[in-house]
C-alpha cells in the first residue's frame, strides 16, 4: 500500500488580508515540507479568510482573490516546494454575481478549493452542500458545484471537499465512495461552539464510513467577528478508527502518515454516479519521496472540559478582534461585581494587563465592597486601574432636569458610558460592555449606558455560566501555582445594579438558577410557552420572562457584537423582527 505524509495546518487567516494569509500558506509549507510532508492542506477559503459575506458581490474582490491564488502557486514553486502538493481555499466565479442583473443560471460565485503543484493550479473543486442556517447565508453568496474532483497523489486516488459537503449525507462523500478514492480531504471553516467538538469526530466518523476512506479534516483557528474558530483537525481512518487530532484554539501543524490503498485504475473522467455530480480526475505526476526514519505520528490530543473550552474560545475571540482590528488597548467598567471581572479577566488573558483599563465609577449608591472588590481585581491581575467618581455628574444633571426613579437610575448608568466612551475617544481604548447573556435576553441593561461598548466578551454567556467560568478561572490559576484572578466576594456576592438604595437583581428578575433554564429553552431551543411548562416551569415565571424578551428586541439588535459560545447567539443565529405582536401567551 502507498503512504503519504499529510500535513493539516491549523491556522489564522483573517479576512481580506490576501497577501497577509497567502504569507501564511508559504510559511506553513515550508514548516510542513521540513517535516517531509508529501501533501499538505488549508482550510476553507483560506485565501480570503472565511466569511467574507458581501465581499463577495465585489468583483473586485473575486478578481483579486483569484489573481493571489495564482501569485501563490507561483511563489510555493519559487520557495523551493514545486513539487508538494498543497490544497487551499479561495473565493472563485465563473460568472456574475446571484444578484446582479445580468446573473446567469448555474453560473455565479464559488466556495471553492484548488491544488496547487509546480507553480501552477492543476485542480479545482467548487463546494457542493451550501449551508444555509444558524450563522450560514451560503445559498445567498455562492452557486453550488456538481463535480467531485479527483486527484491521483503518490498513487492513492484523493477527492477534495469542503466543509457542509461533510455535514451532508450523500452528496460528495457517497461519490467519492463510487470513484474509488482512498483519501478524502475536506477543508473547513467551521465555527465553535460548546460542545461541538463532541459532535465533529462521530460525524467524521460517518463520513468515512460513507466514503469507505480515510478523511483528513482540517478546520481553521482564530476569531472574524461574532465567530470563532477552535481548529479541532483531525485525520479518520475509513474504519473510523481516530488517527490523530489537533489541540483547540490554537494554530498548529498535524504531520501524519497513512498507509492507504493504492488507486485502481488510470485516471479520466468519468460518466454521472449517483448522487447527480459528475466525477473529474487528474493526476499530479510527482510529490517529494518518502521520508526515511521512523513513521510520522500526528498525536491524539483529548478536548478539555467545557468551561476550559469556552474561556479559551472567549479569549481567542476577543483577542483576534481587538487585534485583527488594530486597537492599542480595551477599556471596561469595573463594578465590583462578577460579569465586570470575568470580562476584565477574560481580557488580561487575551491581550495582556498593560492593555486593559479598568475604570471604577461609584456614585452614591455604590457600596463600600464594590470600590474594593475592583480595586482588589486590578491588584490580581495587573491592569491598569483608575477611579471615576460619577455623582458630581449626575448631580449637575438633576440640577437642569428634573427626573426620578427609573429615569435617575438610567442616568447613572449613562453617565458611566459616556466616561468610558470618553476615554475611547481620548486614548484610543476599544471600549468593552460586559452585560450577559441573561441580562441581554430579558433585557436588563440600560441602552446608552452599561450597554455601550464596541465589543462584549461575555455577550453570549448566561449567567450561570458567568459564575461557573469564574471558578473555573480560579480554580485553574491555582493548578498552575498563580494567583486567582477574580475576587471571590465577587463571586459570591448577590447580583446587583447599585443604581438605588439596596436595590438586587432579584428584585426584578428571577433567580438565575430559575431564570437560565427558562431562558435556554426559549432562546436556543426555540421552545413556547406550552413546551416550557411542559418541561416544568412554574407558567406565572414563564409568561413573566417571555414577555421581558419579547419587548427587549430593539436593545439586542443595538448591542455591541460578541463571541458566539452557544448554538443561538443572539445577532448572527437569531433573526427576529422588533414590530412583532406575536406574543407565546396568545
Amino acid at each position: 500500500m502507498p503512504t503519504l505524509r499529510l500535513a493539516l495546518c491549523q491556522v489564522n487567516p483573517t479576512v481580506g488580508d490576501l497577501a497577509g494569509n497567502a504569507g501564511l500558506v508559504r510559511e506553513w509549507t515550508r514548516q510542513a515540507a521540513g517535516s517531509g510532508a508529501q501533501l499538505v492542506l488549508f482550510p476553507e477559503l483560506m485565501l480570503t479568510g472565511y466569511p467574507v459575506e458581501d465581499l463577495v458581490f465585489r468583483r473586485s474582490f473575486v478578481a483579486a482573490s483569484r489573481a493571489a491564488l495564482h501569485r501563490l502557486a507561483a511563489d510555493l514553486a519559487a520557495d523551493g516546494h514545486g513539487d508538494l502538493p498543497v490544497m487551499v481555499g479561495y473565493l472563485d466565479a465563473d460568472g456574475p454575481p446571484q444578484v446582479s442583473s445580468d446573473a446567469e443560471p448555474g453560473r455565479g460565485a464559488r466556495n471553492a478549493a484548488a491544488l496547487l503543484h509546480r507553480g501552477e493550479v492543476v485542480a479545482t473543486y467548487f463546494k457542493h452542500h451550501l449551508p444555509n442556517y444558524g450563522v450560514f447565508d451560503e445559498d445567498r453568496y455562492f452557486v453550488p458545484g456538481d463535480t467531485l474532483t479527483v486527484v491521483r497523489v503518490g498513487g492513492v486516488d484523493v477527492a477534495l471537499t469542503i466543509c457542509e459537503d461533510l455535514w451532508q449525507a450523500g452528496g460528495p462523500f457517497a461519490v467519492a465512495r463510487q470513484a474509488g478514492v482512498g483519501l478524502v480531504l475536506s477543508i473547513n471553516g467551521s465555527p465553535y461552539e460548546l460542545n461541538k467538538d463532541d459532535v465533529r469526530l462521530p460525524l467524521v466518523r460517518r463520513r468515512a464510513a460513507e466514503a469507505g476512506a480515510t478523511i483528513a479534516y482540517v478546520n481553521m483557528v482564530g476569531g472574524q467577528d461574532e465567530l470563532v474558530y477552535d481548529g479541532d483537525s483531525m485525520i479518520v481512518a475509513a474504519d473510523g478508527t481516530l488517527l490523530a487530532r489537533a489541540p483547540q484554539f490554537v494554530e498548529h501543524l498535524v504531520v501524519h502518515d497513512l498507509e492507504l490503498p493504492a488507486a485502481a485504475d488510470a485516471p479520466g473522467e468519468t460518466g454521472e454516479p449517483a448522487g447527480g455530480m459528475r466525477v473529474v480526475r487528474h493526476e499530479v505526476p510527482a510529490i517529494p519521496p518518502a521520508p526515511a526514519g521512523p513513521a510520522a505520528d500526528g498525536g491524539i490530543i483529548e478536548p478539555v472540559a467545557d468551561e476550559a473550552e469556552v474561556w479559551h474560545a472567549l479569549v481567542l475571540g476577543l483577542r483576534d478582534y481587538i487585534d485583527k482590528n488594530r486597537f492599542p488597548s480595551v477599556v471596561l467598567g469595573l463594578s465590583g461585581g462578577i460579569d465586570s471581572a470575568v470580562a476584565a479577566a477574560i481580557a488580561v488573558d487575551a491581550v495582556g494587563p498593560e492593555r486593559v483599563v479598568g475604570v471604577s465609577m461609584p456614585s452614591q449608591h455604590s457600596s463600600e465592597h464594590s470600590r474594593t472588590d475592583a480595586e482588589d481585581l486590578a491588584k490580581r491581575t495587573g491592569l491598569d486601574y483608575r477611579v471615576e467618581p460619577i455623582q458630581p455628574m449626575v448631580d449637575t444633571f438633576l440640577a437642569n432636569m428634573s427626573l426620578s426613579g427609573v429615569a435617575v437610575e438610567n442616568l447613572q448608568a449613562r453617565v458611566r458610558g459616556v466616561i468610558l466612551m470618553a476615554l475611547s475617544n481620548q486614548e484610543g481604548h476599544l471600549v468593552l460592555t460586559t452585560g450577559n447573556k441573561s441580562e441581554l435576553a430579558v433585557g436588563y441593561s440600560t441602552l446608552y449606558g452599561d450597554s455601550v461598548g464596541g465589543y462584549n466578551p461575555v455577550k453570549d454567556v448566561w449567567k450561570t455560566l458567568v459564575w461557573r467560568l469564574a471558578k473555573w478561572r480560579n480554580a485553574d490559576a491555582v493548578r498552575r501555582g498563580q494567583t486567582p484572578p477574580i475576587p471571590e466576594n465577587s463571586i459570591g456576592k448577590p447580583p446587583s445594579a447599585e443604581l438605588s438604595p439596596g436595590q438586587l437583581d432579584s428584585d426584578t428578575l428571577p433567580d438565575y438558577d430559575v431564570l437560565d433554564p427558562i431562558l435556554i429553552g426559549y432562546v436556543d431551543g426555540d421552545l413556547g410557552r406550552d413546551g416550557l411548562v411542559e418541561s416544568g416551569h412554574d407558567p406565572a415565571v414563564v409568561d413573566k420572562v417571555l414577555r421581558m424578551v419579547d419587548t427587549a428586541e430593539y436593545k439586542r439588535r443595538q448591542s455591541a457584537p460578541g463571541t458566539k459560545i452557544s448554538m443561538k447567539a443572539f445577532g448572527r443565529d437569531r433573526r427576529l423582527p422588533i414590530t412583532n405582536r406575536w406574543r407565546e401567551d396568545g
